[in-house]
């Protein structure tokens, strides 16, 4: 397992349609798990209510965690979808 923590920079947060992109990406890992944790809980990162529910907004730290066989490549294109926003 690798993490890396990451903050949330787009005024209008991680809303539905950058929810479902990120989705998307994760799902290409096959058998690599995805996570994101606040401070507060820990969420499935190929669940895009599992993401909303997060309600993540700007100025929000989150860390990223894969587990699988493309874990660091995971980590890293997530992480960048991320600070992307």
């Amino acid at each position: 397992m690798i993490a890396k923590k990451v903050t949330i920079g787009a005024p209008d947060g991680l809303h539905a349609r950058p929810a479902g992109d990120l989705v998307k990406l994760v799902k290409s890992f096959a058998g690599t798990q995805v996570t994101l944790s606040t401070a507060a809980r820990s969420v499935n990162a190929s669940s895009i209510l599992s993401i909303l529910s997060l309600a993540l907004k700007e100025g929000t730290e989150v860390e990223v965690k894969a587990v699988g066989p493309d874990e660091e490549k995971a980590l890293a294109e997530v992480t960048r979808f991320l600070e992307s926003l």
